[in-house]
């Protein structure tokens, strides 16, 4: 699966079913070739009135990719 799949998919928490936001970008160990970590941006209705930090998704915190989402568990 490529990043650019993955960008289209929302990302949801098990957690609260909130949903988090789209992968903007993710950040690959050089050494191992091995994804670190994805970069979402949160969805934003008003983009210039609200301000909000993006989110990081390790790895492991993904608990599936589907055809439409990714679920994830963020704590």
């Amino acid at each position: 699966m490529r990043l650019s799949d993955l960008q289209s998919k929302d990302i949801i928490s098990t957690k609260d079913g909130k949903i988090i936001g789209r992968i903007i970008d993710a950040e690959i160990d050089v050494a191992s070739g091995k994804l670190q970590y994805l970069i979402a941006e949160p969805k934003k209705i008003f983009k210039n009135l609200i301000s909000s930090k993006d989110t990081t998704i390790y790895f492991d915190q993904i608990v599936k990719i589907g055809e439409d989402v990714i679920l994830v568990d963020i704590t």
